[in-house]
């Protein structure tokens, strides 16, 4: 009221639903989907007011948030994570069977050249040449170029629907992004990127290849290197 501003016009401001923002406004939490959303949406409006977010979400942790609930967190199960580590090397199969194949003509037109050499050149066949008693030279082996591995982390978030999003680049690091996504988005980071997901109802890719989601109506968390993609336990995940 002080403000001057109406719940739409808050909605605009920081992207949380207008039902959510009454919820908050008439403490029924009940209404969010999880305490995470609850402290996370807490800190966004009060920012959003002018207003200390560290005073609002200590006060709902001591009023409303059971003290089991830091005690009985329990780490995600291991994801179906696909981690491509073979090294792609020369196919050797075929150029083997070549190099024999060669060998083979080279000693058939050695002996060739050999028998037709012991007598006079009067016994010589009409029309042969020095060239077609030269071994054939062995086809070159052509070097595969090996793509570099990445030196840094490129992740597009595409989400089903609405979906709350977290992400820093570490533990004590500045928060790279905070809010509601809608559509589709790409985030890059150089060594390490942390991302926190309020719904499964996502699709994520990370420098190209896709990242497996475990279904669920549970919030996930991952941490993503240029070369590793692991599950993030809900008390180390950005913005938790």
């Amino acid at each position: 009221m002080r403000e001057h501003l109406d719940i739409a016009d808050v909605e605009a401001r920081t992207k949380i639903r207008a039902k959510y923002l009454r919820a908050l406004e008439n403490e029924e939490f009940g209404m969010l989907p999880g305490p995470t959303f609850v402290k996370t949406f807490l800190r966004t409006y009060a920012e959003a007011l002018g207003l200390d977010p560290q005073v609002l979400v200590e006060e709902y942790r001591a009023t409303y948030e059971p003290r089991e609930e830091t005690e009985q967190l329990q780490p995600l199960g291991p994801t179906a994570v696909a981690r491509d580590r073979r090294r792609v090397g020369p196919p050797r199969g075929p150029w083997v069977a070549i190099a024999v194949a060669v060998i083979a003509v080279v000693a058939v037109l050695a002996v060739i050249g050999l028998v037709s050499g012991g007598g006079d050149d009067s016994n010589k066949p009409t029309g042969s040449t020095p060239e077609a008693n030269k071994p054939k030279q062995k086809p070159k082996k052509q070097k595969e170029k090996t793509t570099p591995a990445p030196q840094a982390v490129t992740l597009r978030i595409v989400p089903g629907n609405q979906i709350y999003v977290c992400l820093d680049t570490g533990a004590g690091s500045p928060i790279k992004f905070e809010g509601i996504l809608d559509g589709p988005r790409t985030f890059r980071a150089g060594k390490l990127l942390r991302v926190n997901l309020g719904k499964t109802d996502v699709q994520l890719t990370k420098n190209g290849k896709p990242v497996s989601v475990p279904p669920g109506p549970e919030p996930v968390g991952f941490t993503f290197t240029p070369t590793i993609t692991k599950p993030l336990a809900l008390g180390d995940r950005p913005c938790a």
